[in-house]
């Protein structure tokens, strides 16, 4: 009993009550624990109160206490990451994985949050769509010193949106081209669409080999549910396909296929649609890369979006241990498809369609795939992909698993 325990990240500050009302934690850190934690420890040594302290959530009886958020620190005034030491427990050359990218990739963090506030993303209760990034040159100074030290040759920023300042984006472009560095990030289309044109090939002459956006779906009623906060629209997704083709950036686009809708009629004509408008991409620029979610709603209380699936019969579960039971183990994944609008035949119609597409199109992220495999695996997919006979693939299946085919991306917020 005078054990105290904390937890902090995505499933915690979106479920706190699940969380609290387990028994088995005491406190949440709401965000940014780096303030709330050392303060919370001291609060409960000195007995002091804890509303003071920001970015916290706890019970007083039967109530839910959330603290005010704190602001977001000033990155570039955080101390530097400790490498040398971290490296003394963990070699940190262990950690540089191979990739499409390179053959020891670096994988960083340079800003905190997203100035968005998408109905469905799980990052919107964490930081209330605020943004903080380190300076193109604090960026710089780590990742020249992790290539010097230990051999990176390439870079994913795993921010959940890199390309927030274009003013940023293109320093550290101008610092990291003479490193020969290839780099990818995750961004906006409606946000690095008012890049300039020069700014776009500066990145790709500095090694930005490919960008991760958020596409969603080919639907603008169904953009407007989801309400991503900025101009995203069908039309600009497809323009902007092409005009990373123009500058040889890869495209990653993800899709949602499956959201709720009023009648099951109307889900599945979102669905077709949806895989017409893939096709339709695929068309204008055959480099992008295809990334399918099935819709699994994050519970984002207050938006339209959630309120329509819970009309629909959704239900999130009510504890702790209900959420790790085999049914909702790989709910975190967007292949789940626990959702009463769903049929079995949507969820077919969607794996079958995915796996022809990833069959016709390999990802150039699996690298284990040889051309030859990439050829081989073509061919067979290509009578399907070309007269729109998805149903029951079980011969590119049967590629897939034996040669292990990577989805190109196989988890998400």
């Amino acid at each position: 009993p005078r054990v105290r325990t904390i937890w902090g990240g995505y499933f915690a500050s979106n479920q706190p009550r699940v969380v609290l009302e387990s028994g088995f934690v005491d406190y949440v850190v709401n965000g940014p624990g780096d303030r709330a934690f050392p303060m919370l420890l001291g609060a409960l040594e000195c007995g002091s109160p804890l509303a003071a302290i920001p970015n916290l959530i706890y019970r007083e009886g039967d109530a839910l206490v959330k603290t005010k958020k704190d602001e977001l620190y000033d990155q570039d005034a955080l101390p530097p990451l400790p490498y040398e030491r971290l490296n003394t427990f963990y070699p940190l050359r262990q950690y540089l994985g191979k990739s499409c990218l390179g053959t020891r990739t670096i994988a960083y963090h340079s800003s905190m949050g997203c100035p968005f506030k998408c109905a469905f993303c799980a990052v919107v209760p964490i930081y209330n769509a605020r943004w903080s990034g380190k300076s193109a040159a604090a960026i710089f100074k780590d990742i020249r010193y992790l290539k010097e030290q230990y051999g990176g040759n390439a870079i994913e920023f795993h921010d959940n949106n890199f390309f927030v300042s274009e003013k940023r984006t293109v320093e550290f472009a101008k610092l990291i081209a003479p490193e020969g560095m290839t780099w990818w990030g995750e961004g906006r289309i409606d946000t690095i669409n008012k890049y300039s044109d020069e700014s776009l090939a500066l990145m790709r002459a500095s090694g930005c080999k490919m960008i991760f956006f958020g596409a969603e779906t080919g639907n603008d009623e169904v953009l407007k549910k989801m309400d991503k906060g900025g101009t995203q629209s069908a039309a600009q997704i497809k323009a902007f396909a092409a005009r990373m083709a123009r500058f040889d950036i890869i495209p990653e686009y993800s899709f949602v296929l499956g959201t709720p809708a009023e009648t099951p009629e109307k889900v599945m004509r979102q669905i077709d649609g949806d895989i017409a408008f893939i096709r339709e991409i695929k068309s204008i620029n055959p480099a992008t890369e295809i990334v399918i979610y099935v819709y699994s709603p994050v519970p984002a209380e207050g938006t339209a979006l959630y309120e329509q699936v819970l009309e629909s019969g959704f239900r999130f579960p009510q504890t702790l241990e209900d959420w790790i039971s085999p049914a909702w183990d790989h709910f975190d994944l967007r292949k789940n498809p626990l959702t009463p609008w769903l049929t079995p035949q949507m969820i077919d119609k969607i794996r079958d369609f995915e796996t022809v597409l990833n069959g016709y199109f390999p990802t150039v992220s699996d690298i284990r795939m040889s051309p030859l495999k990439r050829r081989v695996i073509r061919t067979v997919s290509s009578l399907r992909y070309k007269t729109g006979l998805y149903k029951m693939p079980y011969e590119v299946k049967a590629l897939q698993r034996l040669w292990r085919y990577r989805q190109p991306e196989i988890e998400g917020f």
